[in-house]
Formats: structure tokens, sequence, C-alpha cells
């Protein structure tokens, strides 16, 4: 009876959180910080290894490899961050336009929006 209860209680607890707080802040909710860190690392790693590979220089190749990381994860962070911001204002301006489209519904507004989208001759 008491390895029962003991089965049950296991089968209750919920799947550990995997989250990552740094700063009292869940990385895992930020816009483009996975793939930035993953390239970055990526790339850190493989620059390092070239840079070994041909000026056989341990220090120096980690030296690379670290300033590599940082300039890879700085430049995909800025990058992907910017078509984050468009994309975000594009939805934005769509949704107002919806709304807007919502509010003239049925209306004789959006007959006469209708009528000056098919006689614009720049539409077609």
């Amino acid at each position: 009876m008491a390895e029962q209860s003991a089965d049950n209680n296991e089968l209750e607890k919920p799947p550990p959180d995997k989250s990552l707080i740094i700063f009292g802040r869940d990385v895992s909710k930020i816009p483009c910080f996975r793939n930035s860190f993953l390239y970055g690392i990526y790339g850190g790693l493989g620059l390092g290894l070239g840079h070994f590979m041909f000026k056989s220089r341990p220090l120096a190749a980690c030296n690379f490899a670290v300033y590599s990381f940082c300039g890879v994860t700085l430049v995909y962070w800025i990058q992907c961050r910017y078509k984050y911001s468009q994309m975000k204002f594009q939805m934005l301006q769509m949704q107002e336009l919806l709304r807007r489209q919502t509010v003239f519904e049925g209306t004789h507004v959006e007959k006469e929006l209708d009528d000056s989208i098919k006689n614009d001759p720049k539409v077609s």
C-alpha cells in the first residue's frame, strides 16, 4: 500500500521547468536569443579550429575563437532583431487595418473604398 502512494506521488509531479533565468528574465522568452548564441558558439568553434589548423598556435586560436564567438553572436543578434522589429511593425499595421475593415464592413465607406480600388490603374 505504501508503494502505491509513493508511485502516485511520482506520477503527479509536473515535469521540471527547463527555463534559464538571467537577471530575473527568462531567456527562452527573448526572441532571437537561442539562435544567436547557437550560431555564435558554432561559428566561434569553427573559426577557432580553422585558425588553429592554419597557424598551429593554440593560445591565438583560443583568442580568435572567443572574438569570433562574440562577433558572430552580435552580428546575428542585430540582424535577427532588426527583422523581428520589421515583422512586428508589419503585424501591428495589419491588425490595425483588419480592425478598420471590420468597422467599415457593410457600410457605404467600404463600397466607396472598393470602387476606388477597382478604378485605380496602379492596383491592377
